[in-house]
C-alpha cells in the first residue's frame, strides 16, 4: 500500500509518499519536474510515524539547522540509483560534491577504472526523495549549478539555507538546467 501526505514549506507545498517500510517520495508540487514519479494510483492519504519524522526533520531543516537525523526512508529504485542515493545521504549539511566525485567513488567501490558522471547525473536527477536525500548538494564541474527537479531557484535557496558561499557557484541562464 502507498500512502501520501503533505507539508507546506517556505519554498512551496511538498508531497510526501511512503509504503510500509518508510518514506519513498518527497517532491515539490509546483514547478517540480518529476513530482510523483513512480507514485502509483490509488495511494491513500494517511498519517504515519515516518511522515511525522519527516515533518519534524523538515521543520528543523527549514529553520536553518542540520536536523542531525534521518527519518525512516525506503529507497525503491535500481541498485545503482539506490547506491547513488546512499552516497548523497553521506554529503554533510552545508557541503557540496560534484557528479564526477560520486562517479569516482562508485568506480572505486566497484573496482572500475572510471564511471560515467552522466550516469550519476541521471540517478541524481531522478532522486525521488528530494532535500532529505540531498541531490541539491550535487553540483557540476567548476561549481555549475546544474538542474534540479524542484527548479534551479529552489536548489539555490536550499544551498543558501545551508550556509553555502554562493559566489563559488555559477547559475545557468539558459538550457535544460533551469
Amino acid at each position: 500500500m502507498i500512502y501520501t501526505n503533505d507539508y507546506e514549506s517556505p519554498l512551496g507545498n511538498i508531497l510526501l509518499a511512503g509504503d510500509e517500510q518508510g518514506l519513498t517520495g518527497l517532491w515539490f508540487t509546483e514547478g517540480g519536474r518529476y513530482t510523483g514519479l513512480g507514485l502509483k494510483k490509488g495511494a491513500s492519504r494517511r498519517e504515519t510515524d515516518y511522515f511525522d519524522q519527516t515533518k519534524k526533520w523538515l521543520d528543523i531543516y527549514f529553520s536553518g539547522r542540520d536536523p542531525g537525523f534521518f527519518p525512516q526512508i525506503h529507497l525503491v529504485s535500481s541498485d545503482f540509483r539506490n547506491r547513488v542515493g546512499e552516497i548523497m545521504c553521506e554529503i554533510p549539511y552545508g557541503k557540496t560534491v560534484t557528479y564526477g566525485w560520486i562517479a569516482d567513488k562508485l568506480a572505486k567501490e566497484r573496482g572500475l577504472e572510471r564511471m560515467s558522471a552522466q550516469a550519476v547525473g541521471g540517478a541524481v536527477g531522478h532522486n525521488p526523495i528530494c532535500i532529505i536525500v540531498p541531490c541539491h548538494r550535487v553540483v557540476g564541474a567548476n561549481g555549475n549549478l546544474t538542474g534540479y527537479g524542484g527548479g534551479i531557484l529552489r536548489k539555490k535557496a536550499l544551498l543558501e539555507l545551508e550556509g553555502n558561499d554562493m559566489s563559488q557557484f555559477t547559475i545557468p541562464t539558459r538550457g535544460t538546467a533551469l
